[in-house]
């Protein structure tokens, strides 16, 4: 897999002789092949959320019940043909992928024991592995990309203002592509604390790009140029017209929302958990039927009278224990 991404990177190197364009093209490469699994997820996402009312009723229907709860929502699922699961595949599929180019781009400028360039994953006939062999810098546009943000910031804060803009306009990127998918979604059991939670976490995550290299930040930010423009074209082939999916989810979405709060409660995992742990709490609190409270005494201390010990009227042991035990020795 190392070899195949660093093979795709080499000859788009052979058309451009540039790595910054040979990085992004990979990152467009990759983006187009996962797109139809982004096309799948949203299309199961908002599917799952045009049943959220239906499913509301369900719990609510069945909160004590959670063997028939979960029977109840299998069929659902299954009437509608809904898969939960569905909105996961893009994630999964990045996953790997991340770690790749991770892996790749440190191959690349790989250093031997002279400090200089050794490349990996690639043919040693190769453009790409002539152009870094035996060198110190993979220099694009006047920038590093074997170098990490933090680094050059660090020994030349002047120098690595361009590399902090780097991460900057990565963040800002992230920003609006979550704000796209924020505007267009209604969750029932989210707050809006949450929800703005959700929308900057991406921005947090970009912060942590000043620790890898700035091949990988360049690929990033192609890759999220390719994502804003296909949650463009998202949002246009779902929510275009009343009548849409897009629109019918939200819809719904809005009426499991209220369903939630006039019940307290919510639909998510969170609630449900809250729910079982509130419900087990009620049964260990109720009396047995039938049955009295156990009054026990406190410890070396008088209870009153009408016969119950106190420290001058001991109780009187029967059965096999009439002889009281001697006193254990400090």
């Amino acid at each position: 897999m190392f070899q195949a991404a660093a093979w795709l990177i080499s000859q788009f190197y052979n058309l451009t002789s540039n790595y910054i364009f040979a990085i992004s093209l990979v990152a467009v490469v990759v983006m187009m092949l996962i797109f139809p699994l982004t096309l799948k997820s949203t299309k199961g996402m908002l599917e799952m959320q045009r049943v959220q009312p239906e499913m509301r009723r369900i719990q609510q229907q069945y909160r004590n019940d959670r063997q028939k709860m979960n029977e109840e929502m299998m069929k659902l699922y299954q009437e509608h043909k809904v898969n939960p699961l569905a909105s996961c595949l893009p994630l999964l599929a990045q996953m790997p992928i991340f770690i790749i180019m991770f892996r790749v781009l440190h191959g690349l400028t790989d250093k031997g024991a002279d400090g200089t360039f050794d490349p990996d994953y690639i043919s040693k006939s190769s453009e790409l592995f002539a152009s870094l062999d035996k060198k110190t810098e993979m220099l694009s546009f006047g920038l590093d990309l074997s170098l990490r943000p933090v680094e050059v910031i660090q020994d030349d804060p002047a120098k690595g203002i361009i590399y902090a803009l780097l991460v900057i306009a990565l963040m800002g990127l992230y920003w609006v592509q979550q704000r796209m998918i924020a505007s267009r979604t209604v969750s029932p059991t989210m707050s809006a604390t949450q929800a703005k939670i959700l929308q900057y976490l991406p921005v947090v995550f970009g912060i942590f790009q000043i620790f890898f290299p700035v091949g990988l930040v360049i690929y990033y930010i192609a890759q999220t140029i390719v994502r804003i423009a296909q949650q463009a074209y998202v949002t246009r082939r779902f929510y275009k017209g009343e009548h849409s999916l897009g629109r019918q989810a939200q819809a719904a979405s809005a009426k499991a929302r209220e369903m939630a709060e006039k019940d307290g409660g919510g639909t998510g995992l969170f609630s449900q958990l809250r729910n079982e742990a509130n419900q087990a709490k009620q049964a260990k609190n109720k009396p047995a039927p039938g049955g009295s409270k156990r009054v026990t005494p406190p410890k070396g201390g008088s209870t009153g009278s009408k016969g119950r010990p106190t420290p001058s009227n001991p109780p009187k042991p029967t059965g096999k224990n009439r002889h009281p035990k001697p006193p254990r020795r400090p």
